[in-house]
This record gives C-alpha cells, sequence and structure tokens, in this order.
C-alpha cells in the first residue's frame, strides 16, 4: 500500500515538473495588449505551419502580470482569398491546469497571413482581440 502511494506521489511530481519544462519552452507567436489584459499565443516552435498546430494561449495582467481567468475561449482565423470566400479555420480550445492557460488546436490546409480573433468571456470580463499571423 505504501509502495503504491509512493509510485503514485512520484509520477504526481515528475509530470507536474514536466508540464513545468514544456511550459517553459513556449516561444510567443504572437502578443496582444487589450484593455486590462494581456494576450499571449505560444508553441513549441513560436509559429504555425499547415497542418496541425498545438497552442496555448495565456492570458495575464496588464497591471501585475498575474493569470487572469478569462473563462470561456475561442479563436478563430480567417484568410482572404482573392475572388472567393475567406478561408475559416477555427481552433478547439479548453482550459489548461495552469491558470489564464488555455491549450488549443487548429489546422490549416496551405501557408499564408491569417487573421486571428481571439474572443473570452468569464471573471476577468468579456472581450476580444484581433491579431495577423503567418503560417510559415
Amino acid at each position: 500500500m505504501m509502495r503504491t502511494v509512493c509510485v503514485m506521489v512520484t509520477v504526481v511530481v515528475l509530470a507536474g515538473w514536466l508540464g513545468m519544462a514544456v511550459a517553459a519552452d513556449l516561444k510567443v507567436i504572437k502578443a496582444q495588449k487589450a484593455k486590462d489584459v494581456n494576450v499571449s499565443v505560444l508553441s513549441e516552435s513560436g509559429q504555425w505551419k499547415p497542418g496541425k498546430n498545438d497552442f496555448v494561449i495565456a492570458f495575464t495582467s496588464v497591471k501585475d502580470n498575474t493569470p487572469v481567468d478569462a473563462g470561456k475561449v475561442t479563436v478563430n482565423t480567417s484568410m482572404p482569398m482573392p475572388g472567393m470566400a475567406p478561408m475559416i479555420a477555427g481552433a478547439t480550445v479548453q482550459p489548461d491546469t495552469a491558470p489564464g492557460r488555455y491549450r488549443g488546436t487548429i489546422s490549416f490546409p496551405d501557408s499564408g497571413d491569417r487573421q486571428v480573433t481571439v474572443a473570452w468571456d468569464g471573471p476577468a470580463g468579456k472581450g476580444s482581440t484581433k491579431f495577423n499571423v503567418p503560417v510559415r
């Protein structure tokens, strides 16, 4: 029984340590100030590419850089297409284990500049921000 508890504690500690190590290795894709909230889109490579992309969105206070609970978060992208309707892609976003952080995935069929809209509605209030991100 004691051995099982020790193994479980070790696994939890290692998972937490690995999670912090992975979080420390994330690079900024884009950071944007929106009123009193900083919104940062991060990934391991620091860029989006054609195909599936995993990313993290971090919300922090402009005032003291502490995590902000953004509640429900959505991420949508569009790319203008001459003579056609814009190419639209939405992301799947879920809260991460760390406060103010959300994990997401999004897929792009090809490269090009995307207009990204991040919207949130939660304890920190309701807001949105738009910015451009190249997919390379």
